[in-house]
């Protein structure tokens, strides 16, 4: 790319065949003799033209207002050149016309970088985390879409507003089908999502700098709530008629005695089950979220489940049968409610006290 190049922008008019009242303006773009020109979509009574001045004649308010945005037009084919020259990038009349229209390589777009995280994404995250991502994505197609009345933005025109204003739609979101809005905590893992895409961007030279930089996220701390001894006891010797929910309920008591979660669980296979130098059974395995590995005594009352359930292991080894994340919290609720057992939930699977073995 040579070290100088002209540049100069004109504004000019032209007739239509079928309008003989009206010129039609338009800019063009000239950088070392080659001109590319741009429809300004404006048109002006045929004698109020300046051709000289490429501006409007007179000082009447639509004549004023037309001057204005000719201004605007000149100074932001002025800053594309500009942006252009300091990124080192090819200058030429066309260069400078996809960059005004946002069709350049730098103007990337939310929905490009959304679908390029969650592509190069897939063999990084875990399923779930991904899962969450799709969500987040899904809410903010939605705020685009209800919010903003279009489909797509340039990622330039994310702004502090724009997260702040996504912010109060997820706590305001109402859903056809009827669930809970996002709460507190649940709409600060969107936005700390929607950051996450937008620091990738910066990664990406897509973007300059990240409108999150000067919002502050306000998590509210819950406390964790366990089951108490005497509700661990009234769920271990209660005997449930459905299957499904005599399933999801030993499950649930595997995890009191082992301290995993429903997706180590569900994971759990014979292979992982070894004799420890004590000779009894250990749980030899890696926690999904973490990947940190873990060693677990299999306690008698855990050892009960696994011996319940050895004989329905089918195929892939797993020894629970263990059905969605889903299906899992709509049994657990069952279960609470016939229980009158308040604090079920498969997010205080680990970590519960129990009882001495």
């Amino acid at each position: 790319m040579p070290d100088y190049t002209t540049f100069s922008v004109l504004f000019f008019v032209r007739k239509h065949h079928d309008e003989t009242k009206k010129l039609f303006i338009y800019a063009r773009i000239t950088v070392d003799g080659k001109r590319s020109e741009i429809s300004l979509k404006r048109s002006i009574p045929v004698n109020q033209w300046d051709t000289s001045k490429g501006r409007a004649r007179g000082t009447a308010p639509k004549s004023r207002i037309l001057n204005q945005y000719l201004d605007q037009v000149y100074n932001k084919l002025l800053d594309c050149h500009k942006q252009l020259s300091s990124e080192n990038k090819v200058i030429s009349a066309q260069t400078i016309k996809a960059r005004f229209y946002g069709k350049d390589e730098h103007h990337k777009t939310l929905l490009e970088l959304m679908d390029y995280h969650n592509t190069n994404m897939k063999n990084v995250l875990k399923p779930g985390t991904l899962k969450n991502y799709y969500t987040t994505e899904t809410y903010l197609k939605e705020y685009l879409n209800k919010k903003l009345k279009c489909n797509d933005i340039n990622l330039k025109q994310i702004n502090y507003r724009f997260v702040t204003d996504f912010e109060q739609f997820l706590r305001n979101y109402s859903a056809k089908v009827s669930r809970k809005t996002c709460g507190n905590n649940g709409t600060m893992k969107h936005l700390e999502r929607f950051k996450k895409m937008l620091n990738l961007a910066i990664k990406l030279e897509w973007l300059v700098k990240n409108p999150f930089d000067n919002f502050k996220f306000r998590f509210e701390k819950n406390e964790r709530q366990y089951l108490n001894k005497r509700e661990l006891q009234i769920l271990e010797t209660t005997e449930f008629t459905r299957s499904s929910l005599q399933k999801v309920k030993d499950i649930f008591v595997f995890s009191c005695y082992t301290g995993l979660a429903y997706v180590d669980i569900k994971k759990l296979t014979l292979h992982q089950i070894v004799k420890g130098i004590d000779g009894s059974n250990w749980i030899y395995t890696k926690r999904e979220k973490t990947e940190e590995t873990i060693k677990v005594p299999v306690l008698p009352q855990a050892q009960i489940l696994l011996d319940k359930y050895k004989d329905q292991i089918i195929s892939g080894d797993y020894l629970f049968p263990v059905c969605s994340n889903q299906k899992v919290n709509k049994y657990l609720k069952e279960v609470m409610q016939q229980l009158k057992i308040k604090r079920l939930s498969p997010f205080i699977l680990p970590g519960i006290p129990l009882p001495p073995p």
